[in-house]
């Protein structure tokens, strides 16, 4: 799914001595593990007229190269007392301004018909509901953030939080 990069947010970690208010990593569903099961036992069907040891070889290295680059791609949210951190990127949370959550029909208008082509994206497509966090930093062109979360009223009140 699109994730873009702020031009004035810096990608970074969350300020090591400040306490995590909330966390949130955005793992893929079951049927996203299935489809990668699929797609690895189809090494089998390429692999067969060699060897069947060849395909079941070949079945295992897909599975593992699936399963580390859909963990290794998996962003985070991190809210701290000083920090919001959204998969790569960073702000001040003094640069945050309000913040929306949305569901079903509305959460795919946000990323979508609405959606403004200057906006940090962080969304992923087997998470329905999103979070639209305002920038308020008049040095970055980037109006808002959307971010895909499986719990939008507990991240919009740890951003609600001072």
């Amino acid at each position: 799914m699109p994730e873009s990069s702020s031009p004035a947010s810096v990608p970074s970690t969350p300020s090591a001595g400040a306490p995590v208010i909330y966390r949130e990593k955005l793992w893929p569903n079951a049927w996203i593990w299935v489809i990668a099961a699929g797609v690895s036992a189809a090494g089998i069907l390429v692999f067969a007229p060699i060897s069947m040891a060849a395909g079941y070889t070949a079945a295992l290295i897909l599975l593992a190269i699936i399963t580390a680059l859909l963990v290794l791609s998996t962003p985070a949210i991190t809210v701290t007392a000083d920090a919001l951190t959204v998969g790569r990127a960073t702000i001040e949370r003094r640069f945050v301004g309000s913040v929306q959550h949305f569901e079903a029909g509305e959460a795919t208008a946000e990323r979508g018909t609405r959606l403004n082509g200057l906006a940090y994206l962080c969304i992923r497509g087997w998470i329905d509901p999103v979070v639209k966090i305002e920038i308020t930093d008049p040095a970055d062109q980037t109006p808002y953030w959307l971010a895909s979360t499986r719990h939008p009223d507990k991240l919009t009140a740890a951003l609600a939080t001072p």
